[in-house]
């Protein structure tokens, strides 16, 4: 009965992961494609879609999972035992169904409007070299996890305001990020429209896969060992 149960919160979380990274990814890489990049809407524009779906995702569907929305975010909230290794498969996995289903239909949509399908929001890095994408991805994954752990904390943290600071902290990133990496500090974000558009995207998408959990993990570190978050 006991076991039954936890698989059935565990359901009600995947679920709740999955709609949410689904509406981050969607929303976040439509409006940096359907606005035109860094030359249309501008990385402002882009920022704020994916902060303000963030916040969006925290005061609904985080009522029901946290709204990680990012494995980064969960392999840290599991290293500092705040959900478990199977809450970590169930979150994971959700969340890199919801973010390949956003791209599946931001590629229906664009299809349908006659528009290319070379471009839905991948994540690549022309200016950088690898090393450069790889510390620029870490440093900013960590400032964003950091954050998470801190304003989630039941000690140190802020429930009311946690989804709102988490949300600006996003779209802060992602002031730097857009202009060097594409920002992804997310590896299902970053996966997703790899898969389906190939090329540099999917040659370097394991930088974005790599880079982001590494960020996490170390913000995890930082946190309990340095803020005390875990007290």
């Amino acid at each position: 009965m006991i076991t039954s149960r936890k698989k059935g919160r565990n359901l009600k979380k995947a679920i709740a992961e999955l709609i949410g990274t689904f509406i981050l990814v969607f929303v976040g890489t439509a409006t940096a494609v359907l606005g035109g990049g860094i030359e249309g809407i501008g990385i402002t524009g882009i920022a704020l879609a994916f902060g303000l779906t963030i916040v969006a995702a925290a005061y609904s569907i985080g009522t029901v999972s946290g709204a990680h929305l990012n494995p980064a975010v969960s392999i840290a909230m599991w290293l500092n035992k705040r959900i478990t290794a199977t809450e970590l498969v169930y979150y994971v996995v959700s969340q890199v169904i919801g973010a390949i289903l956003a791209s599946f239909t931001l590629r229906l949509i664009l299809n349908d409007a006659g528009k290319s399908l070379d471009n839905l929001g991948q994540n690549a890095f022309t200016e950088l070299g690898t090393v450069g994408a790889l510390a620029i991805e870490i440093i900013l994954t960590f400032i964003f996890v950091l954050v998470i752990m801190t304003v989630t904390s039941a000690s140190k943290g802020n429930s009311k305001l946690a989804g709102l600071v988490i949300g600006l902290t996003l779209t802060l990133i992602h002031f730097v990020g857009i202009p060097l990496t594409g920002m992804s500090a997310n590896p299902a974000r970053s996966l997703a429209p790899a898969i389906f558009v190939g090329g540099d995207g999917l040659s370097q998408l394991w930088v974005f896969i790599v880079a982001p959990i590494i960020g996490g993990l170390l913000a995890a570190i930082v946190a309990k060992t340095l803020l005390k978050t875990e007290e």
